[in-house]
């Protein structure tokens, strides 16, 4: 497999998204972008990590809900490495609560974040993939987009949103060579479930035909190959990682 692709991640210093770059960084990449909103700090140390692994890293600070930001970010990405033919479209956020107490800004932060930059993103880097005659596009949704979840419905129509325009976008884009899929994780092992306590645990577990959470690792192999040359057949596919849960 040769390392000479150019990718750029949304959302890259935490959890899935750091695996998913360190992953393409180690494999498939010689120049990454990743985008991030908050952690100056967490970017710095990843981006010394990327460039370990023999890739030229560039993070760029941006708001990912903000369109004309995303323009510019692909736009600097092009000028800076020439070609851009990975999207990994990560970035997300959670904003739970019951219907009847969540409020209005609740629901359009977490649809902004999570569905709008999908869109932004893909529409900024769509003329540069069709120009190349290659691409690929791997959008994160979630299990909560197939089977949905009280208290996260702003967060469950986001990701089912993704899952929709996933499929629309990659029947768009099928004959100019540009493959775009969606993961779907289940339950993996991150900061947010740390939080949870023992008891939440086995509950979710319960669930769980594997009985067990995944780690980031899983979600960023199957990018990592959809990512690649080896998925060339495959688009429009929404693929879960998630234990057997939604089975």
């Amino acid at each position: 497999m040769q390392k000479n692709k150019v990718a750029l991640v949304t959302g890259g210093t935490r959890g899935i998204g750091r695996s998913i770059v360190l992953s393409l960084a180690e494999n498939l990449c010689s120049h990454l972008a990743f985008v991030y909103n908050s952690s100056d700090e967490l970017a710095e140390t990843l981006k010394q990590e990327i460039e370990k692994l023999n890739c030229e890293a560039f993070p760029i600070k941006s708001d990912v809900s903000n369109f004309n930001s995303s323009l510019d970010v692909v736009d600097q990405v092009v000028a800076k490495f020439g070609k851009l033919e990975i999207l990994v479209n990560n970035a997300g956020v959670t904003k739970d609560n019951l219907l009847l107490r969540m409020t209005e800004d609740d629901y359009d932060k977490v649809l902004n974040v999570n569905l709008k930059s999908v869109f932004n993103y893909t529409k900024a880097v769509s003329r540069q993939m069709m120009k190349q005659r290659y691409g690929k596009i791997i959008n994160i949704t979630s299990v909560v987009g197939l089977i949905g979840n009280a208290g996260q419905s702003n967060y469950a129509a986001s990701k089912a949103g993704i899952i929709g325009f996933t499929k629309s976008t990659a029947k768009e884009f099928a004959s100019r060579n540009i493959n775009i899929n969606a993961v779907a994780p289940g339950f993996i092992e991150t900061d947010m479930t740390d939080a949870l306590n023992d008891e939440q645990r086995k509950a979710l577990l319960s669930n769980i035909p594997m009985s067990k959470m995944g780690k980031p690792e899983d979600v960023s192999n199957l990018v990592k190959f959809l990512a690649g040359d080896e998925s060339s057949y495959i688009t429009g596919q929404v693929i879960t990682v998630d234990g057997g849960m939604v089975m």
